[in-house]
Order: C-alpha cells, then sequence, then structure tokens
C-alpha cells in the first residue's frame, strides 16, 4: 500500500512558476512508476507526465511539453512537477499517481493523492 500526498499548488499570474511535490509513504517507491495527472472543472482528468522507476525515463502530454518538468527523489519518496510558463489553461486540480511496475506506459495507476489545486490568473 503507498500513501501519496501532494503540495505546492496555489495561484499565480500566467507566466510565472509553481512546483508541485508528491510525497509518496512506504519502503518500495523506488520501484514504482509515477505519473501526474490534472483534472479541469467539467472536464475529464487527463495524463500530464510520467516518470519510471529510476527517473530515466520521461514523458509528457503535448500541452506541457517544454514548460514542465517531471523528475523524482527516491532517498526522500517524492516526485516534483516543475511547471514554467503556466498559462489560464493550466488550471486544474492536479494529481500524482503510482504504478507497482517499474516503466509504464498506460493509464490504470494503482494509487492517487487527494489532489492540489493549481489556478492560473490572466
Amino acid at each position: 500500500q503507498v500513501q501519496l500526498v501532494e503540495s505546492g499548488g496555489g495561484l499565480v499570474q500566467a507566466g510565472g512558476s509553481l512546483r508541485l511535490s508528491c510525497a509518496a509513504s512506504g519502503r518500495t517507491f523506488s520501484s514504482y512508476a509515477m505519473g501526474w495527472f490534472r483534472q479541469a472543472p467539467g472536464k475529464e482528468r487527463e495524463f500530464v507526465a510520467r516518470i519510471s522507476w529510476s527517473g530515466g525515463s520521461t514523458y509528457y502530454a503535448d500541452s506541457v511539453k517544454g514548460r514542465f518538468t517531471i523528475s523524482r527523489d527516491n532517498a526522500k519518496n517524492t516526485v516534483y512537477l516543475q511547471m514554467n510558463s503556466l498559462k489560464p489553461e493550466d488550471t486544474a486540480v492536479y494529481y500524482c499517481a503510482a504504478k507497482e511496475k517499474r516503466y509504464y506506459q498506460g493509464l490504470d495507476y494503482d494509487y492517487w493523492g487527494q489532489g492540489t489545486q493549481v489556478t492560473v490568473s490572466s
């Protein structure tokens, strides 16, 4: 069982930056693939980024490529999402998720956090 707790959300102006963190419990965090998703009001949850167990492989949605960076620190059981050049359309609740695999390209994650709100004003 893994528990995930996101933090770092908030209100930022367009063009600004935020860094989200997701702290995971459990001793096997380093063997999990991790992902970030988001859900805007009235919209379905969408994939944002993912990272393999070692951090050596990452992948991004086209909408955030070049602006967002996913990373992880296995010593701290934490995954990050650095968000730069934020746009109003990035406004959403952001969720981190864990999959009990070292590499994972799907959307069916095993564990989810409670989410953190990101609001980008124009």
